[in-house]
């Protein structure tokens, strides 16, 4: 939904206040574009695990348990934000065509009623 223009007039406004107030943050901001800050927390995640994965294996050489399990929790962890971040990076696909404007007169509700009155109607020929 697009926005009004008083609702457009204020986001510009906040805009102006907010590189007014802090030029290099919003510059810096400004440059940077939401693929590009998704890709650098998915090395970071990648990296984590990496890391964790590292101890926990030093863990389980040196047959230190707290150090294996930490590994492995910080890992679990490690992984689920790389996976959550995946999920989130991946690009959005093109919804789905509309069905034609006959298939959604009345609500669902409706439709159910008129097909099981048609099923009810074929039977009795």
């Amino acid at each position: 939904m697009p926005l009004s223009d008083h609702e457009q007039r204020l986001l510009e406004q906040i805009e102006q206040a907010f590189y007014a107030e802090d030029p290099k943050f919003a510059n810096a901001y400004r440059t940077t574009d939401l693929r590009t800050l998704q890709r650098r927390r998915m090395i970071r995640a990648g990296v984590l695990l990496a890391i964790a994965v590292g101890v926990a294996v030093a863990g389980a050489v040196l047959e230190i348990v707290p150090m294996m399990a930490g590994g492995g929790a910080v890992a679990l962890i490690a992984l689920g934000l790389a996976v959550g971040i995946w999920r989130r990076y991946r690009p959005v696909r093109e919804p789905k065509p509309v069905p034609t404007a006959s298939y959604h007169h009345g609500s669902w509700r409706h439709r159910l009623e008129e097909r099981w009155e048609r099923r009810w109607e074929d039977r009795g020929r």
